[in-house]
């Protein structure tokens, strides 16, 4: 089968990999499609380490082809997902207590262990959430990581509706964020890019302010809507320079929920941490019941998706293309052609 693996070189190689036989708890899934995130990007520059030889991808969906023999869960035919987190230990305090992904012995497809970006993948039965079967899978790629992060980020800032939300960066999982944000949690949202023609996305997705970070001081904008500050921040840029302003952009009290990866430290003011009561909180993709929830969202319409597809031959071009800031919405390499 045709396989995307990192290599040395810090690109991407299309390889013919074979699979080998499928344990008892284990089903094999024929991929349909696959989502490339940001994430891809920073585990083929090796960024969290070097993984060369690893099937990426962590935004699959595709068809159960075969279970193993002690499978309850799935049954071949099944629509399901290939999601960054891919499996857990199963029995330490995160995995019995409802935070899974920060298990210490976690598994993530793309990254520890293959992913999705192949004709077919091996995945552990009882962790692949089902797909609902009214929900386009193209969409559900997207919902898969993009989705669930986003919609997972926002529960953990515990707005209201009506209350201000500022989102930093309206790449593919902000324009997810806004969706979830306006349509599921009923708030206020204010969007914040560098990027006009993603801004004009925001507005057209219901934002009520879009800001661009170049042009307007971005911290006095969100006080001069909001009055004294956003209820809570969501950062899915990967830039220093945007967490900065999402913690200065909050009011006494406020959250400031981190979903980007930049490479870079942000700045924190400790006194002010401590005597406006600011929470910083790390916000990590989402649980099995958190992605069934995003998905049940998606199918009943209140998120769309932006994507297109694209052959696997096109990986290194939607890399770099991604590297460079100029995709808008979410790249799902197609196996169905």
């Amino acid at each position: 089968m045709e396989a995307a693996v990192a290599n040395k070189n810090h690109t991407v190689d299309i390889i013919d990999k074979k699979l080998r036989p499928i344990k008892a708890n284990e089903a094999l899934v024929k991929m349909e499609y696959c989502g490339v995130c940001h994430t891809d990007l920073h585990v083929k520059n090796g960024d969290f380490g070097e993984v060369p030889g690893r099937v990426l991808g962590h935004e699959g969906v595709g068809i159960v082809s075969e279970i193993g023999s002690a499978v309850t869960s799935l049954k071949v035919g099944d629509r399901v997902s290939v999601a960054w987190f891919f499996q857990g230990c199963g029995h330490c305090d995160y995995c019995v207590n409802g935070q899974e992904t920060f298990c210490r012995q976690a598994q993530n497809a793309g990254y520890t262990v293959d992913g999705g970006m192949a004709e077919e993948c091996i995945v552990t039965a009882d962790y692949a959430v089902k797909v609902p079967e009214d929900l386009d899978p193209i969409a559900a790629s997207s919902i898969t990581c993009a989705g669930v992060t986003t919609y997972k980020a926002i529960k953990v800032s515990d707005i209201k509706p009506g209350q201000w939300l500022v989102i930093f960066g309206m790449g593919g999982l902000g324009n997810l964020a806004l969706q979830y944000a306006k349509n599921v949690f009923n708030a206020k949202v204010i969007a914040v890019d560098i990027n006009d023609d993603k801004l004009a996305i925001a507005k057209e997705l219901g934002a009520d302010v879009i800001i661009n970070g170049k042009q307007e001081d971005v911290v006095a904008r969100v006080k001069e809507v909001t009055g004294d500050g956003a209820h809570a921040t969501v950062i899915t840029a990967v830039s220093k320079v945007a967490s900065n302003q999402a913690v200065d952009a909050v009011r006494a009290t406020g959250k400031v929920v981190a979903v980007g990866l930049p490479v870079e430290t942000m700045d924190l003011s400790i006194p002010r941490l401590v005597l406006d009561g600011i929470e910083v909180i790390g916000s990590l993709v989402g649980t099995r019941a958190d992605l069934a929830e995003a998905f049940e969202f998606a199918a009943e319409g209140a998120v769309t998706p932006i994507v297109q597809t694209r052959p696997l031959a096109d990986i290194n071009d939607i890399m770099t293309e991604m590297a460079e800031g100029k995709i808008s919405g979410r790249m799902v390499i197609d196996f169905t052609k």
